[in-house]
This record gives structure tokens, C-alpha cells and sequence, in this order.
């Protein structure tokens, strides 16, 4: 990991704050990423799904655009969409008797220049008759895929399934593109559309400072000091708003947007502060002589769940902001080192193989920051950097195999789950 940093910083940093910097980095993704098509894994029993087929009316057929929906589909965890290809005329309620089977019948015509323009009706399958008709368009055909993702949330909520509007989500992303060097990408969940926003130096971990994702947060260690900026991804205006010395990384935000935490070594070791946007006061959250990283909020942000070292190993822990007292959150396992938490849930990564040579064993597990049941949410390979999506409901994680690495997402009601295969440059961070 040293050859992330500048000789120049690095004897800058004391032997301490170079040990903490490498424990954080060590925390953070190291794979590549590329789009290719999803692999998917049904966990659940398909009951309680509507069977949807696809019929395509278009001029031309596009393998992307129906990939990209039948994945939003079954990642909604509501639908159980038949994956062979269909063609038909788009304005016909005709519905082919091989189709009578299904509950509901999308028809779809799509067209691509510049731009890109979607039409879709839905047709109960039994008659069909028309439920829902809708037309898309976007002036640049490269974000098609957040065409395919908007149908899928209407008709989601056209039939009052619950929510699934993180499908429309920017994932933002580092990935390294030399020594000291990366940049800083936004891209839809399934990872087919991608954008640079950052260019240049070394910038690092990206995080949502927004609801409307309009902008985010990220480390620049192309100065004197580790530097935390917030940019602005339409309009490109940037705002300084913290340095320190050794390191600095904004884990988690508050649900108003008022405050960070922020991880920091002003003594040395790593502490987490809490930021006070308004006032520009920050204040210790932790303090131990070893390392205190990645906080997140939990309990209505009263408390904090963090990484430490302080059992002599990587653990979870949960402190309140306001009091003294540190607890761990996880009692098995001699390496939990990552993890993310949404209200009182907690998702975190545990190491459960000790190799020296080859890959180690990763698994996640959901557990709730007050105690209670713990339950595995993978059992083979390596997976790690679980993040809750907007409402909860869904994981994104990383996951290696002897074959590569994939994206991950695991939905947390369904249990469906859903893999994109990546391959390319190494990939240091991950927000959605």
C-alpha cells in the first residue's frame, strides 16, 4: 500500500501514523472492475414473486438493455421474471399462449441515437389487458441503463411492492490508475454505465454528502496535508473543509447532512471525530493509544459502530458519542474488518481461514448494534466492504472466487442475490 503515498509524505508521518494508515488502507477493496453480464443466485422460494415475462417491440434488439432489466427485476426480489427472449408487436395486446402462464406481460420498444428513448406497457397476461403504459427518454445514450432502472421502480410501485428505488442510485467509486495516482468514478449499481468525475493525484475515498447525490466527499493527498474536499458532480465546484496531518477519511454522514465522521490521527494514532458542518467544531468520539476507524452511526445517532484493534485483533465495537464506555458488537471471529450499519442493523466482515500463501476465507454477517441474533449472509469465498443501501434493504459487498471478483448485492428481505463480474483496475473504495 505504501506506494499509494508520496515518499514525501511518508516521512512526514510517524512510524505510527504510517502503521495506521496501512491498517485503514487494508479495510478498503482491492480488485478490479469492469461490466461484463450479471450471474445471478435464487435463495428464496419463488411463492410470493409475480411472474413477468419480457416481449420485445423493438426495431432493433438490445442484449444490454434486457439484461439490465430482468436483473433489476429480480433484484427487487418481488418478481420472477421469465428469462427467454420475446418479440412482438409493441402496440398489440395480443399475448402469445405461451405467455398465459405469467401473471403480467412488459412490452417494451426502444430506440438509440444520441440520446436514448424507452417505451413500455404493461399488459395483465391472462387477457391482456392494459395496467400501465409510460415512456423514457435521456439525452445521452450512454446512461441507458438508468432507463431500464426507472421501469423497473414504476412498475414496482405501479403494483405496491415496496420500495426499490435504490436501483436508481449513483454507486461512486476510486479505483487506482498508476503509483500515487487515481480517480474517482460514478457508475449505476449493475456498474454498465461509468463516469470519471476526478482526474489526477491521489483521491480517495468517496462518500455521499447529499440525498439527492448531487455531491460528495473524498480525500486529496496531492498537498502538503490529507485534505477533505466536497465537489459538486454537475457544476464542478469544489469546497475545502478539513486537513490534518497523518490521515483523514469522512466514514459516515449524518441523516440531516449536518455532521461527519471523520477518521483522524492528530496525536498519532486513529480517532474518530464527529464534524460539525455549521460550526466547524469537531469532536473525539474515541480515544485509545492503537487505531479507532471507520465509524458509522447506529441508534439514531447516538452511538457509533467502529473498527479497532483494541482486543489485540480487528473487532467491531458500539460507543455512545456521549459517554466513555466501548462494547463489542461481534464475539466471534479474530479479524472483523469492515463494516457498515444502517439504523440498529449492522453488516460487517469476518475472516474465517488463517492463510499465509493464498486467499483467505471472508464471510459477511448481519447482526443489529444492541445485540440479538447474528446471521451469515455468505458462506463460500471471499467477500468483503459490505455497504447498506439507501433504505436498508439491500448490501452491496465485493466478492472473490478462484475465477475472479464480482460486485455484489444480496437482498436482505428476499434473499435473492445478484453478482456483476468485474475485472481491470484495482478498485481502493465504494459509496451508494
Amino acid at each position: 500500500m505504501l506506494d499509494t503515498i508520496s515518499k514525501q509524505k511518508i516521512k512526514r508521518l510517524k512510524e505510527k501514523e504510517v502503521r495506521v494508515l496501512l491498517f485503514l488502507l487494508s479495510f478498503c477493496v482491492t480488485t478490479s472492475l469492469f461490466a461484463v453480464d450479471a450471474t445471478l443466485k435464487i435463495e428464496k422460494d419463488v411463492e410470493h414473486r409475480s411472474r413477468i415475462a419480457l416481449v420485445d417491440g423493438s426495431d432493433q434488439q438490445n442484449q444490454k438493455l434486457l439484461k439490465i432489466l430482468l436483473s433489476d427485476l429480480k433484484i427487487s426480489g418481488h418478481f420472477l421474471p421469465d428469462e427467454s427472449v420475446y418479440t412482438g408487436e409493441f402496440t398489440s395486446d395480443y399475448i402469445d399462449p405461451a405467455l398465459k402462464s405469467q401473471e403480467y406481460v412488459l412490452k417494451y420498444k426502444f430506440f438509440q441515437g444520441s440520446g436514448a428513448k424507452l417505451y413500455i406497457r404493461l399488459l395483465r397476461a391472462s387477457d391482456g389487458a392494459q395496467l400501465f403504459k409510460k415512456s423514457y427518454s435521456i439525452p445521452r445514450a450512454k446512461k441507458m441503463p438508468f432507463l431500464a432502472h426507472k421501469v423497473a421502480t414504476d412498475i414496482n410501485a405501479y403494483l405496491k411492492y415496496p420500495d426499490i428505488s435504490w436501483i436508481n442510485r449513483y454507486v461512486v467509486y476510486t479505483r487506482y490508475t498508476g503509483a500515487k495516482r487515481s480517480e474517482i468514478l460514478l457508475a449505476d449499481y449493475t456498474f454498465t454505465y461509468q463516469k470519471v468525475i476526478i482526474r489526477g493525484g491521489l483521491n480517495l475515498f468517496p462518500k455521499w454528502a447529499d440525498a439527492k447525490q448531487r455531491s460528495f466527499y473524498y480525500t486529496s493527498y496531492s498537498g502538503l496535508l490529507p485534505t477533505l474536499y466536497r465537489i459538486n458532480i454537475y457544476t464542478g465546484q469544489k469546497s475545502k473543509i478539513i486537513s490534518s496531518e497523518g490521515m483523514l477519511v469522512c466514514s459516515d454522514v449524518s441523516e440531516d447532512f449536518s455532521k461527519l465522521l471523520l477518521t483522524m490521527a492528530p496525536e498519532g494514532h486513529a480517532d474518530i471525530f464527529e464534524f460539525n458542518l455549521a460550526n466547524r467544531q469537531k469532536k473525539r468520539v474515541t480515544r485509545f493509544n492503537g487505531i479507532d476507524v471507520n465509524g458509522k452511526y447506529t441508534d439514531d445517532e447516538k452511538s457509533i459502530v467502529f473498527v479497532s484493534n483494541r482486543l489485540g485483533y480487528a473487532n467491531v465495537f458500539k460507543k455512545s458519542i456521549h459517554s466513555a464506555a466501548v462494547a463489542p458488537v461481534v464475539y466471534h471471529g479474530k479479524n472483523n474488518n469492515a463494516c457498515d450499519a444502517y439504523r440498529e442493523n449492522v453488516v460487517y466482515s469476518s475472516r474465517e481461514s488463517e492463510s499465509s500463501f493464498g486467499r483467505n476465507k471472508f464471510n459477511l454477517y448481519l447482526t443489529s448494534s444492541n445485540g440479538g441474533d447474528t446471521r451469515p449472509l455468505t458462506t463460500t469465498g471471499t467477500n468483503q466492504f459490505p455497504r447498506f443501501s439507501s433504505n436498508g434493504s439491500v448490501v452491496l459487498y465485493i466478492k472473490h472466487h478462484e475465477t475472479g471478483s464480482s460486485i455484489g448485492y444480496i437482498n436482505l428481505h428476499s434473499y435473492q442475490s445478484l453478482l456483476f463480474p468485474i475485472d481491470g483496475r484495482k478498485l481502493q473504495s465504494i459509496d451508494w
